[in-house]
């Protein structure tokens, strides 16, 4: 999620546009281009701080186990009896 959300973000800021355009009687006539660029500001963020995310819990993940062995412990009550 963060790389597309990132790459959406950049491909919005340099040059995309809202799909609100291609419907429109009049291109950014229902979203102003201030607007748009908030938008694609946000957008680049949320992608940079999802990528941020999840390298961090890529690098901690990597100090846990592959696997725990624990004893089986009696079950403590019985379905059938």
């Amino acid at each position: 999620m963060g790389r597309a959300g990132s790459f959406q973000g950049v491909y919005d800021l340099l040059g995309g546009e809202p799909e609100a355009n291609l419907y429109a009687a009049k291109a950014w006539g229902f979203v102003s281009r201030a607007e748009w660029a908030r938008y694609t500001r946000f957008e680049l963020a949320y992608g940079l701080a999802s990528l941020g995310l999840a390298w961090y819990c890529w690098l901690w993940s990597r100090r846990l186990p592959e696997t725990v062995k624990r004893d089986r412990r009696p079950a403590e009550f019985d379905l059938f009896g």
